[in-house]
């Protein structure tokens, strides 16, 4: 589980219990490298974008037997974490510990945030947010990850400059979901509603809420999704990568059938 008590797992089941209810998620196997791909365009903004999703862990990089790189890649571009081309959001073991980090959001040169806890929880739907916004005067306020609505604390790396563009990330280049295109460094769990807003600087109120205490998923309507923006909603099991933002900014899916659309989600258990 998440060390800080922020990782907690949302209530399952109880459709009332959800005004905003999420009907699936899509499975990513690490062994079988199933990923999403999609080459982007010109974006809105290199100086500000959000991305939100609900993630389930299934495997835990201490776990990962006879590879070299024990780290897994949620989103990135390019080669993501392992060669350095790009920027990624990954899950990495340091010290046999599963830490989540943003490597190369720092500056066009690299550089490393890594969370200050653990995230070791195989069980449940969790909500992680990632602000980047570099017109925040604070330089600390520059590069934000939030788990179920609260923010978490970050160390290492090196904070982007003030209104500063990022050329590492939401660029025109091919961008991977659930892998990379460099080596097997894939995720393996669940995602649900992904969400990348791409110029603009979104809190977690935008896409959750906490109700009884728990953080639950919220209605985003309203999102503004700027050009390279997408929202998967994973409700296509022939066609998994299709976006529903508007913006027909479609993912390809490899290594993923129909099979890999999963009845899980933040407000139903299978």
């Amino acid at each position: 589980m998440f060390s800080s008590e922020l990782w907690n797992k949302p209530v399952t089941g109880g459709g009332g219990f959800y005004d905003h209810q999420i009907a699936q998620s899509a499975r990513f196997d690490r062994a079988s490298r199933s990923r999403l791909s999609r080459t982007f365009g010109t974006p809105t903004s290199q100086k500000k974008y959000t991305l939100s999703m609900w993630l389930k862990r299934s495997l835990l990089c201490e776990d990962i037997d006879g590879e070299s790189y024990d780290y897994m890649n949620v989103i990135c571009k390019l080669g993501g974490f392992s060669q350095g081309t790009g920027a990624a959001l990954v899950f990495n073991q340091s010290s046999n510990e599963d830490k989540f980090s943003a490597y190369g959001f720092g500056s066009n040169s690299g550089g490393t945030k890594t969370s200050e806890g653990l995230f070791r929880d195989v069980g449940g739907f969790n909500h992680i947010l990632f602000r980047y916004d570099t017109t925040e005067s604070t330089a600390g306020d520059r590069i934000r990850v939030y788990v179920n609505g609260s923010q978490i604390t970050l160390s290492g790396g090196t904070d982007p400059s003030l209104n500063s563009d990022l050329t590492r990330f939401n660029t025109a280049h091919a961008h991977y979901i659930g892998d990379s295109s460099a080596v097997s460094d894939g995720f393996d769990g669940y995602l649900a509603e992904v969400i990348f807003a791409d110029g603009q600087s979104y809190a977690p109120t935008q896409f959750g809420e906490s109700k009884n205490g728990v953080w639950i998923p919220k209605d985003p309507s309203g999102t503004t999704f700027g050009d390279n923006g997408f929202h998967l909603k994973f409700q296509n099991a022939s066609a998994l990568g299709d976006d529903s933002s508007g913006n027909n900014n479609d993912f390809t899916a490899n290594n993923m059938g129909a099979d890999h659309q999963v009845l899980d989600s933040p407000t139903f258990g299978s």
